[in-house]
């Protein structure tokens, strides 16, 4: 504030200077030209002069021999400066600023002079004559230290008026920054449904407040997910434990082949889940895939060659290579479990399919199942999702498997989805086309070119 009333007084007393001494000098060069034209029709009787007008103190006459030839007043205080001060080639008019005289007893004064040809008759340069108009800066300079002591004095109340407006603005502007602040403090890990207070309106504090609430609903949501997600591997874990506890204990009363085998069955499920969870858990981090060749229809028949003797047929489908780049082992894993989702549904057979389309690379996954109702198309994808609450768990997978077929997609940049079911069934030829009641599950994972 200090800096902005600085060059704001400056500049408004340079305005101000400027303008008073321009309407001086026009007044006085007026006063100089009106002599100058009496002149030209008849020189002034006894060399006397009229007192000027407006303001101008004096007025005086000089020839070209410099001496005075008539003046208002007393014809012998014209400065001995004024001689040399004549207007510039192709001009007829000159006008100055005479600082004080030397004597320190004066002020400033403005000075115009007019040449003249002198009244008619006179000839030549001889006759030519010099018409001075002098005005005293006395109200100009008067004026301007006014203002100057004015802007000096109020200056400092000014300043410290407006520091404390300023103080008072800014901190009605930041009470709500201070009510979000306490708000955040306020949040802890067993109170994640608290929200900061929304100022309302448009601003941008009203927007931080909003975004700070966006981002503590996405905490309280990620944190009910992983509460969820703790309880739901807890649950898995427990059933296998107690098996292969109440397995070993049987086997310690009456050793058998049966039992044993059992707990080792129920030792790998253990195993397979486990393998799971640790495999999310590094995924929820979202690294970075690495980026190798890597060909679908291959990846596709590779597969389906691994796969010895599946419960139902299991085709392939590729017309051509389909090059993409990502991590192979990941992409198996997401292909692999795609397969066994749907070879555990189907009732005949399973297609897979490997094509580029529209800037993206498709692995698509078909079976003539019971498919999947399209209320459930996005819930299926979640952790530990079964759609068949009454399918036995040791039967069927632990709930990860399309979970993390999902999460090796977005690893990538693609993604995963549940599809509408091809015309006719898994084979799109008749064999089934019943919908989602019956026409089979589709599961297309997607992959963009280049990736």
């Amino acid at each position: 504030m200090a800096a902005v009333l600085a060059v704001g007084g400056i500049w408004l007393h340079a305005l101000l200077r400027a303008n008073l001494l321009d309407n001086t000098n026009g007044r006085t060069e007026l006063a100089a030209r009106k002599v100058a034209a009496q002149l030209d029709s008849r020189p002034p009787p006894a060399g006397r002069l009229p007192a000027p007008e407006s303001g101008v103190d004096r007025v005086f006459v000089l020839d070209a021999a410099g001496r005075v030839t008539a003046a208002s007043g007393d014809p012998g205080g014209v400065p001995a400066e004024l001689a040399a001060l004549r207007p510039a080639p192709g001009d007829d008019a000159r006008a100055a600023v005479l600082p004080p005289p030397a004597s320190g007893d004066g002020e400033r004064r403005a000075v115009v002079v007019v040449a003249s040809p002198g009244p008619p008759g006179a000839g030549g340069p001889a006759g030519a004559h010099y018409v001075y108009a002098m005005t005293v800066l006395g109200d100009v300079d008067d004026a301007t230290r006014s203002i100057a002591y004015g802007m000096l004095g109020g200056a400092p109340p000014l300043i410290a008026f407006a520091a404390a407006l300023a103080w008072w603005v800014a901190g009605l502007a930041l009470r709500p920054v201070t009510a979000i602040r306490d708000g955040l403090a306020a949040v802890t890990a067993s109170e994640l449904d608290r929200r900061v207070p929304d100022p309302g309106g448009a601003d941008e504090i009203a927007r931080l407040a909003r975004t700070v609430n966006e981002t503590l609903d996405r905490l309280e949501r990620s944190d009910a997910r992983q509460r969820q997600f703790t309880a739901d591997a807890s649950h898995e874990l427990r059933n296998p434990l107690a098996a292969v506890r109440s397995r070993l204990e049987v086997a310690l009363r009456d050793p058998d082949r049966e039992s044993v085998a059992a707990a080792l069955a129920d030792t790998e499920r253990l195993q397979r889940i486990a393998a799971d969870l640790l495999l999310l858990a590094r995924l929820d981090g979202r690294p970075a895939p690495r980026a190798e060749p890597v060909d679908l229809a291959l990846l596709a028949a590779e597969d389906a060659a691994r796969r010895r003797a599946p419960r139902v047929r299991l085709r392939v489908e590729a017309g051509a290579p389909v090059p993409a780049a990502g991590d192979p082992a990941r992409l198996e894993r997401a292909l692999a479990n795609l397969v066994d989702n749907a070879l555990r549904h189907a009732r005949t057979e399973v297609v897979v399919r490997a094509y580029a389309r529209g800037g993206w690379n498709v692995l698509e996954v078909t079976d003539d199942g019971p498919g999947i109702p399209e209320a459930d198309r996005d819930r299926v994808f979640e952790r530990f999702v079964r759609l068949d609450a009454d399918r036995g768990r040791a039967g069927g997978g632990t709930g990860l498997g399309l979970a993390i077929a999902r999460e090796i997609a977005r690893s990538h940049g693609g993604e995963l989805t549940a599809r509408d079911p091809l015309p006719g069934g898994a084979d799109g030829n008749g064999a089934d086309g019943s919908g989602a009641d019956g026409g089979g599950a589709r599961l297309v994972l997607r992959l963009p070119v280049g990736s």
